[in-house]
């Protein structure tokens, strides 16, 4: 407010110079006498139709740090419309009023006079925000050090981040230079900085110039080749930033704050799903589903999936409070219109969930609710098995009773040969399935994948916080791998596999390759500017009770054949019988209060293919 009323008052001199100047330059600085009366005359008229301009066209409301092209524009609007009120004022003021005749002011004088009078008003407007550029740069380098960047992407997104950067000063970034692959741009100059090289460059750029942090602008380009560049940055040890994809920025306007640290999700994840709308519509559009295990990470997700296909009611079920709330206030933000009930209930609870059918009657159920935690099953294998088997047996009896239309069990990769309690547990979950698909209506199908990024519990959140408390970095075997899929991409495949189910199936998503857990570890301290057993120590703590090396996503490979959608596939239909799973839930109740030994004895029984380690 301050420095418009200082502007108001520059403003009122610089008009009366641009004119008194205008006058002298038109005439050699040599003013005629009648033009001086007329100049009196005027100055006071023409300072008030420019500042009453200048108040039209909003001059005295920019913020000044910020003046830019569109202030500009601005002052050559009002000071052109002032001009043309005064030539009128002028003629009017000569002929009907004063008579003097042909002696107001040349139209050559307007022409100087519009000239000078835009140079005033904005170079002194565009002179204060260098100044205070400088002056707050000046303060900024007193306190922090100055970060210097590396830009990616010479497009239109590097760009406006450009002049986003520039206009926060305070941020005390000083980029560097432009890297970009197109050879057209090479030696251009974008907004005064400098294209500098290509992708190869990168490495040497960043240890020449002391490159502290790096911006990657190029969200329009194929995914593939943006992972690729992450993979090259990683290697500098700087910060890594970047844009969401173009699909993720409103309008293709860019913002500073859209600028995030890039994360392990971008250098493992894949493009993004293509899903089957038109199948999926078919068994969520307007009916009633249910997610148990609704809170977690994939159960979430799942919710957050399914709500775009316009379900009749999507009711979350969880014994976890928290989550369930969490999830059910953001779905109630985000679609105000959505029917969504919130179910606090355990899945353990037989009379619980018939009460639940019994009321919602379901069309849907997605099973997400389990224990998942190898090390801690394996010290309580009697609640792996309370939760995942004798749960899992509740829900599809339910499903079985209230004529559900299809059940979507989620499994595991440990499902496979497994070596541990939480492994064998879900493989007998997968046995449950397919026993109930041959003597129900139902259709039951499971979906098998493996770790998932970010996962509650997961290894990625514990590498982060021990990053953060500053080492070491904890891996149990330097040989050690894992498959990981993004949340988002599992609920996508998970909901896909869904559609095509004919019963009894266990779609098998496609990992992509197994991932190194010392890699994701030397990553994740790269991308937090650190560098491996230097800044941050890795130590191998051993294998775990139960623990695998790798793990598999098949049982048998020949059985496995592909899918319409090129990410899943499908381990054909096993029969097993009904009664034979009735028989062993008993087993299962009748053993909970009894031993380790006795426990994993049953389990091994059931699950043969279960090897304990």
């Amino acid at each position: 407010m301050r420095e418009n009323k200082r502007f108001l008052v520059y403003d009122i001199i610089l008009v009366a110079l641009s004119l008194y100047f205008a006058l002298l330059l038109r005439f050699d600085f040599i003013i005629p006498k009648e033009y001086i009366v007329f100049f009196k005359v005027s100055i006071i008229p023409v300072i008030l139709i420019t500042i009453v301009c200048n108040k039209i066209f909003h001059l005295y409301n920019f913020m000044l740090k910020y003046a830019s092209i569109d202030e500009l524009v601005s002052i050559i609007y009002s000071v052109s419309l002032s001009n043309i009120i005064f030539i009128l004022y002028s003629y009017l003021i000569s002929h009907k009023i004063l008579k003097f005749g042909h002696y107001r002011f040349p139209f050559t004088v307007h022409i100087i006079y519009w000239l000078l009078c835009v140079i005033a008003l904005g170079g002194t407007r565009f002179v204060y925000r260098i100044i205070s550029r400088y002056n707050k740069v000046g303060d900024a380098n007193k306190k922090n050090e100055v970060k210097r960047v590396l830009l990616i992407g010479a497009g239109d997104a590097g760009a406006m981040l450009i002049r986003e950067i520039k206009k926060h000063e305070e941020l005390n970034y000083d980029i560097v230079g432009i890297i970009d692959d197109d050879v057209s741009k090479k030696g251009k100059v974008i907004n005064a900085i400098k294209v500098i090289g290509n992708r190869k460059n990168i490495v040497s750029i960043c240890k020449e110039n002391e490159i502290k942090e790096i911006f990657i602008a190029v969200p329009s380009i194929p995914f593939q080749e943006r992972k690729e560049i992450y993979n090259i940055c990683k290697t500098t040890n700087c910060k890594l930033k970047t844009l969401p994809g173009i699909y993720e920025i409103i309008n293709g306007n860019v913002n500073i704050s859209q600028l995030r640290d890039v994360e392990i999700n971008d250098l493992l994840g894949r493009a993004p799903i293509k899903l089957n709308n038109k199948n999926i519509n078919k068994y969520i559009n307007e009916n009633v589903v249910l997610v148990t295990g609704g809170g977690g990470s994939i159960g979430s997700e799942l919710c957050r999936q399914i709500v775009k296909f316009n379900p009749q009611k999507l009711i979350i079920l969880d014994i976890y409070e928290n989550n369930a709330y969490e999830l059910q206030m953001e779905l109630q933000r985000k679609y105000p219109d959505l029917d969504l009930e919130v179910i606090i209930a355990s899945i353990r609870d037989f009379k619980r969930m018939k009460e639940v059918f019994e009321e919602y009657r379901p069309c849907v159920v997605f099973h997400a609710a389990a224990h998942k935690h190898v090390p801690l099953m394996e010290n309580n294998p009697q609640e792996a098995i309370k939760n995942n088997i004798v749960g899992t047996y509740n829900v599809v009896k339910c499903s079985h009773l209230y004529n559900v239309k299809r059940v979507v069990q989620i499994s595991t990769d440990k499902a496979v040969n497994p070596t541990n309690i939480m492994g064998a547990t879900k493989r007998f979950c997968e046995k449950i399935i397919q026993a109930f698909d041959n003597e129900s209506n139902t259709e039951y199908v499971a979906v098998r994948f493996g770790n998932v990024l970010g996962s509650n519990g997961s290894v990625i959140p514990l590498f982060k916080q021990q990053i953060k408390d500053g080492g070491p970095v904890t891996v149990t075997h330097p040989e050690i791998n894992r498959f990981f899929m993004t949340i988002p991409e599992a609920a996508q495949l998970v909901i896909q596999a869904g559609a095509m189910a004919e019963g009894g199936e266990i779609f098998v998503l496609d990992m992509g390759e197994p991932v190194k857990i010392v890699d994701l570890a030397k990553d994740l301290i790269r991308l937090s500017g650190l560098k491996p057993d230097e800044d941050i120590k890795i130590e191998y703590t051993g294998l775990r009770p139960g623990e695998k090396l790798y793990e598999e996503l098949l049982i048998n490979e020949v059985a496995v054949t592909s899918t319409e959608h090129e990410k899943i596939f499908v381990e054909k239909p096993k029969q097993y019988n009904i009664k034979y799973i009735e028989e062993s839930i008993e087993q299962f109740k009748e053993i909970l209060n009894k031993d380790v030994d006795d426990i994993v004895r049953l389990i091994s029984e059931k699950v043969p293919t279960y090897k304990r380690k």
